[in-house]
C-alpha cells in the first residue's frame, strides 16, 4: 500500500474499508481514545449534536440554512453520502478537497498506530478534525446510528436533540421504541439543554435526561407549533409567528427551533424566515423532472415511508403513479411498502448489491404481504437503473414515477439523471 502522503481519496475509502473486519463495532473506546489523542472531544465552537431514527438530514439543513441567513459560518458533519463521500463534510454547504479529506485521514491515521477503527469511526474522526481546521461558529453533527455508542458521542456538544423515535437497526438499538429511546437519548448532556421532538415519547427519553442531569424540553410541552394553510407558528421561549413553511418536513423544523433558540446564539426572525424558506436537502422529496414528474425520496422504513407517502397524497396526479423501490434486507421491507398501499399502480422493484442487499424477488414477496389485496402490476429487475429506464419508458407527461427505499437507490438514480 502507497505511503499516507501519496494515497489518493479513492486509495484512502479502498484502505478504509478493509482494515476493520465489521461495518458496524458499537462502542466508544477504541474512537473515543483516538479522539482524545487528537484532541477531538472538546472542540472550540458551539456543536450541536442531532439523533433520531428520521429526520437528521433535514433537521441539519435547515439548521445550517437558518445560521448561514444569519451571518454564521456553518459546518455539518451528515452520513451516508448520495454521490460523493466529500459531502459529509460541509463548510457553509460547500465540499471540502478530496486533498482535505486525504490529509484528514492521514492525520488519524497517524494517531490510531495500534488501534482499529471502523469506516465510520475513521470517517468521523477524520471529519471532525476538518472541522475543527476550518473553525465554523457552529457545528452540526448528524448521528450515525443510535446515538448512545455512536462516534459522533466522543465530542461533548452544547445542544442534543431528537427528531424522532421509531423501530430501525433494532439489532443494533433493541426492538422497543423505548430501549431505542435509551439509545438516542445518549446524546444528552449534564447541564446541558436536551431536546426531544418525537411527538409520541416513550417514557425512556425522560428518564435519560433526567439521569443524565440534562435540561429536557419536549415538543408539545415546552415549545409547539400551530399550522395553517399558509404558514405556522412557532411557540417557544419566544414567539416567532407567521413563519412560511419549509419544503421539508415541519416538525423537524419545530425542533430545530427550539434547539436553536436553547444554543443562545442571536437569531434575527429574517433569518429564520429565510433560512426556512430556502432550506433543501438531496434525495428528500427532491423533484428531478416534470412530465412526468419525478421524486426521488431516500424513505426506507415505516416512518420515513410514511411521510412520504403523506406527502404524495398532496401532489395531484392524472395518470398513474409508478414506484420504483430498492431497499436492504435488514429494512422493515414490508411495513415500509404497506404505508403506500393504494397510492402506487404499478411497482419496479430492483436488486440492490452487497451483503445487505434485497433481491427483487424478496422486495416482490415483502409487497405480497404488504399489499394482500390488489396491488397493480409489479416487475422485478436487476438494477435500479434499469428499473427506473422502464419506469419513464412507459410513463406519459400526466404520470408520476416516484424512487425511494434507500439511499443507494436515490444515488443511482441521482447518478443516471445526472
Amino acid at each position: 500500500m502507497q505511503s499516507s502522503q501519496s494515497r489518493s481519496l479513492v486509495d484512502w475509502l479502498s484502505y478504509l474499508e478493509q482494515i476493520h473486519p465489521v461495518n458496524i463495532d458499537m462502542g466508544l473506546d477504541r474512537v473515543g481514545a483516538v479522539a482524545r489523542r487528537m484532541g477531538l472531544t472538546e472542540l472550540p465552537f458551539k456543536v450541536i449534536t442531532v439523533a433520531g431514527t428520521n429526520g437528521k438530514g433535514s433537521s441539519c439543513a435547515m439548521a445550517a440554512s437558518i445560521l448561514m441567513a444569519a451571518g454564521y459560518k456553518v459546518g455539518v458533519y451528515s452520513s451516508p453520502h448520495l454521490l460523493r463521500f466529500t459531502e459529509r463534510v460541509r463548510i457553509d454547504g460547500a465540499e471540502l478537497t478530496d486533498g482535505a479529506h486525504c490529509e484528514a485521514f492521514a492525520a488519524v491515521e497517524a494517531a490510531r498506530a495500534e488501534i482499529a477503527l471502523t469506516f465510520f469511526e475513521f470517517a468521523t474522526l477524520a471529519g471532525l478534525w476538518l472541522f475543527r481546521r476550518a473553525a465554523p461558529d457552529v457545528l452540526l453533527l448528524e448521528v450515525g446510528l443510535g446515538g448512545r455508542l455512536d462516534a459522533t458521542n466522543v465530542v461533548e456538544s452544547d445542544v442534543a436533540m431528537i427528531t424522532s423515535i421509531a423501530l430501525d437497526h433494532c439489532d443494533w438499538l433493541g426492538d422497543t421504541r423505548e430501549a431505542v429511546a435509551v439509545e438516542k437519548a445518549g446524546v444528552y448532556r449534564a447541564g446541558k439543554p436536551a431536546i426531544s421532538g418525537e411527538p409520541n415519547p416513550p417514557a425512556t427519553i425522560a428518564s435519560e435526561a433526567l439521569r443524565l442531569g440534562a435540561h429536557l424540553r419536549q415538543v408539545g410541552v415546552d415549545f409547539s407549533a400551530d399550522e395553517h394553510a399558509e404558514h405556522w407558528d412557532y411557540h417557544g421561549l419566544h414567539h416567532w409567528l407567521n413563519l412560511p413553511k419549509p419544503a421539508l418536513p415541519l416538525m423537524n423544523a419545530v425542533t430545530v427551533l427550539a434547539a436553536l433558540e436553547s444554543l443562545g446564539l442571536p437569531l434575527p426572525e429574517t433569518a429564520i424566515r429565510q433560512g426556512l424558506a430556502n432550506a433543501r436537502l438531496a434525495g428528500r422529496m427532491q423533484r428531478l423532472q416534470s412530465a412526468p414528474l419525478v421524486i426521488v425520496d431516500v424513505a426506507h422504513n415505516p416512518h420515513s415511508a410514511a411521510y412520504l407517502a403523506s406527502q404524495l397524497r398532496l401532489i395531484p396526479c392524472k395518470g398513474k403513479r409508478r414506484a420504483v423501490v430498492g431497499m436492504l434486507k435488514d429494512k422493515d421491507m414490508a411495513g415500509s411498502l404497506a404505508e403506500l398501499d393504494g397510492l402506487i399502480d404499478d411497482w419496479y422493484l430492483a436488486s440492490l448489491h452487497g451483503p445487505r442487499a434485497a433481491t427483487s424477488a424478496q422486495l416482490a414477496a415483502a409487497l405480497q404481504v404488504a399489499t394482500p389485496g390488489e396491488q397493480g402490476q409489479a416487475v422485478l429487475f436487476e438494477s435500479v437503473t434499469e428499473a427506473y429506464q422502464a419506469a419513464l419508458a412507459v410513463s406519459s407527461p400526466d404520470d408520476m414515477v416516484i424512487v425511494f427505499g434507500s439511499f443507494y437507490t436515490v444515488a443511482d438514480v441521482l447518478a443516471a439523471s445526472a
